[in-house]
């Protein structure tokens, strides 16, 4: 007996994805965006997407099982530590008070991440909020060479350490997500 589970997907036409491109929320039937700040928008929204996607159809238990040990790490820990971040980003264009901490003091976003319904339906809440709250701010700056905030960060540096991020922590939801129900996909 292992605690391994065996790996699948839900996807039938594909089996190596992680669901049929036509069930897609990232699949558009247009052509890719044109320009610079609109690539990299969409960029964006598909890592976003992708995050929410891995998190789909599990328990509060399972959001919050730090299932590769000795990590903190858990995926309703990411969705805690993607709004927080959002939340930081926002501060670094700012020039005026910054906005305090979502959960508290260092990893709080990952060791306040337990396994309660009321703490899993804010942890969906929190990164829509500020998600919304980050885009908002950063549509009244459409020159990517703009440059905010008092370390004077471009608009294009933002916008691409923003995708990096999401994209770095759905590598990790990946992980996370097989380990607890074997789930594995694009």
């Amino acid at each position: 007996m292992t605690d391994t589970p065996a790996r699948w997907t839900a996807a039938s036409v594909y089996p190596d994805m992680w669901t049929d491109p036509d069930q897609d929320p990232r699949n558009s039937d247009g052509v890719s965006p044109d320009g610079e700040l609109a690539t990299l928008q969409d960029y964006l929204r598909d890592h976003r997407w992708t995050l929410r996607m891995k998190c789909e159809g599990l328990n509060p238990e399972q959001l919050a099982r730090r299932s590769v040990p000795p990590s903190t790490m858990s995926l309703l820990g990411l969705l805690r530590h993607l709004a927080e971040v959002e939340r930081d980003w926002r501060n670094w264009i700012s020039v005026g008070e910054r906005l305090p901490g979502l959960y508290g003091g260092d990893d709080g976003d990952f060791d306040g991440a337990v396994g309660e319904q009321p703490v899993v339906d804010a942890a969906y809440a929190d990164p829509a909020r500020e998600q919304a709250a980050t885009d908002g701010t950063l549509a009244e700056h459409t020159d990517l060479g703009e440059r905010l905030g008092a370390d004077g960060i471009a608009v294009r540096e933002l916008l691409v350490h923003r995708t990096e991020e999401y994209a770095r922590h759905c590598g990790h939801a990946d992980l996370l997500r097989e380990c607890i129900d074997g789930r594995v996909g694009q």
